[in-house]
């Protein structure tokens, strides 16, 4: 587990005299009025000891003050006893500004949480929409939860790696290929993406009365994989199509993933990986087919009775070539919920195979994008194309900005900019708000809501602050390195909410929740919001401390809006 100094400077401090045991927690108070932390140890050892939890808080916090020079300027401010034993500590104020100068000096802020991973590696799989396809809104979740992972664990240090698993192999390129020949009145490269959709979804269509459909589509597939000219050169231009079709909506989102390697790619080393497992009997035949049996998980394919593989014999090459090429400490899959016993499978096989132990794989398996009756299907033809999304956030984009003033005041070129950083902002924090567990159930209203807790909310929260810092006088705030003087009650909400944004990344990045930060920046952006409408800025003798508060607001939501992958717009 990753600890921040502060969580760590506190705990130092506790054991000194007092030796932890699992029980005891650390923890932010529900209420700011209860501290900046808070732990249960008194109760703890209270239970263990049978005393009375207040009277060992009391002794607890003796001997703790007795190590703190409080007049001094020490990290902590007071500590206080509540409830029935709980232990609270107060961050001083001079602290905590301290702490948020750190965040308006880029370099040192980047230096400072490099440490965390230093000397590891990580490789992500994420977005790995399929071939001959659309890409759809259930393949958003995976590409933006898959990049803010990647970016916070880059910032963190990590060697990171992402890959882009296109699922571009299968017997789904038989059926497909069956479609074009069936049902095809043009050329496969004067095709779109979208013909390549209703050719498949004809075909099952069809198939449904006619189960010899089904029998030509598993032939053609073995003849794609035995090599046959034919089959090669459709797949191929089905597979050139898309990557089109990708790198564009790549680019429109602002993605750009490492590497992209299909399925395809690991063809060669199959026999290597099935030679293995039968070495190692840990692959057996079973009716015709090779399988893998697990005690408490039912069996997996290797290879199907008509020698054709699978893309859990696909995914176990991938696993190899990772390791072999780039030795990660860890490997992460941000793929769907419902292929999570897929994932356990692999996971298991792998660790039998002595490649690489379970623990060091993690499924992060994000809840669907779902009608209210149930599931897309690009079978039946449902689906959401994302480029239909984008292009009604745009126009949603386009409407605020002509009811709005700011938005008059932008030249063409600038409009333009803004409404693309806004529309690509509502879509991809009204999903990366979401925890990526829990299903999201497909609402135009909700995925393009401008307004409210939102990107284009913390968006304009950004613009505010660099409007107000381009109207004043005061460029450097170097001196703000003490206060003497009291402060608002604003002005000390967020101080005590910019020392949270460390913990907040480290958090995001250990949960692989990207929502952690989401939801930390809306936080962020309505207390500041709220300390605007109460303080005076400019033209005050509070001016520089002021100033200080927005420079460093703007500089939390500029890094923690860019490690979600959203744009920031300076005018709005």
């Amino acid at each position: 587990m990753m600890r921040t100094k502060t969580e760590s400077d506190i705990l130092g401090l506790i054991l000194k005299h007092f030796p932890l045991s699992k029980d005891i927690k650390l923890e932010h108070p529900a209420d700011p009025q209860y501290g900046d932390f808070s732990t249960n140890m008194a109760m703890v050892m209270a239970k263990d000891n049978k005393e009375n939890p207040r009277s060992v808080a009391q002794d607890i916090k003796t001997k703790l003050l007795s190590d703190i020079k409080i007049n001094e300027g020490d990290f902590i401010e007071k500590i206080e006893i509540a409830g029935p034993g709980f232990i609270n500590f107060y961050l001083h104020k001079n602290y905590l500004l301290k702490q948020a100068i750190d965040y308006n000096f880029d370099l040192e802020f980047h230096e400072k949480m490099a440490t965390y991973g230093q000397g590891k590696t990580m490789v992500i799989d994420y977005s790995a929409p399929n071939i001959a396809k659309p890409f759809g809104i259930g393949h958003l979740r995976s590409t933006n939860i898959g990049q803010a992972v990647y970016n916070l664990y880059k910032l963190l240090g990590w060697k990171t790696i992402g890959d882009n698993h296109l699922g571009d192999w299968g017997t789904q390129f038989g059926k497909l290929i069956v479609a074009i020949k069936k049902w095809g009145d043009k050329p496969v490269l004067e095709m779109t993406i979208a013909d390549l959709e209703r050719l498949y979804v004809k075909f099952h269509s069809e198939a449904e009365d006619d189960e010899s459909l089904n029998e030509e589509g598993r032939a053609w597939f073995a003849r794609l994989e035995n090599g046959d000219k034919e089959a090669r050169a459709l797949w191929h231009d089905c597979v050139t199509i898309s990557l089109q079709e990708f790198d564009r909506v790549y680019q429109l989102l602002g993605v750009k993933i490492d590497y992209t390697h299909g399925e395809s790619f690991y063809e060669t080393m199959l026999p290597d990986v099935i030679n293995e497992l039968k070495a190692k009997k840990i692959a057996h035949e079973s009716q015709g087919a090779l399988i893998v049996e697990f005690p408490s998980m039912p069996p997996a394919m290797i290879e199907k009775s008509n020698q054709t593989t699978t893309y859990f014999t696909r995914d176990l090459a991938t696993i190899k070539y990772r390791r072999e090429n780039w030795h990660p400490d860890l490997v992460i899959y941000e793929v769907g919920a419902d292929q999570q016993l897929h994932f356990q499978q692999l996971f298991a096989t792998a660790a039998l195979l002595g490649w690489q132990p379970t623990e060091g794989f993690v499924h992060i398996a994000h809840g669907l994008i779902r009608w209210k009756t149930g599931k897309f299907s690009t079978r039946k033809g449902d689906t959401i194309h994302l480029s239909d999304v984008v292009e009604k956030a745009m126009e949603q984009a386009v409407k605020i900005s002509e009811r709005t003033a700011v938005g008059k005041d932008l030249t063409k070129s600038e409009q333009k900019v803004m409404i693309e950083a806004v529309a690509i902002g509502a879509i991809k924090f009204s999903d990366l708000s979401s925890d990526p567990h829990k299903d999201i159930i497909f609402d135009w209203e909700q995925i393009m809501s401008l307004e409210g807790d939102s990107g284009p909310y913390l968006q304009y929260a950004y613009a505010r602050c660099k409007s107000v810092l381009a109207k004043s006088k005061i460029k450097e705030t170097k001196d703000v390195e003490y206060i003497s003087d009291p402060l608002t009650a604003e002005e000390l909400k967020l101080l005590r909410t910019f020392y949270l944004f460390e913990e907040k990344i480290v958090n995001a990045a250990e949960s692989f929740n990207p929502s952690i930060l989401a939801n930390y920046l809306i936080d962020l952006a309505r207390i500041y919001n709220e300390f605007y409408a109460k303080n005076k800025i400019i033209g005050t003798e509070h001016e520089i401390l002021r100033i200080f508060l927005t420079q460093t607001t703007a500089s939390i939501l500029h890094t923690g809006l860019t490690l979600l992958g959203i744009k920031t717009v300076e005018k709005m």
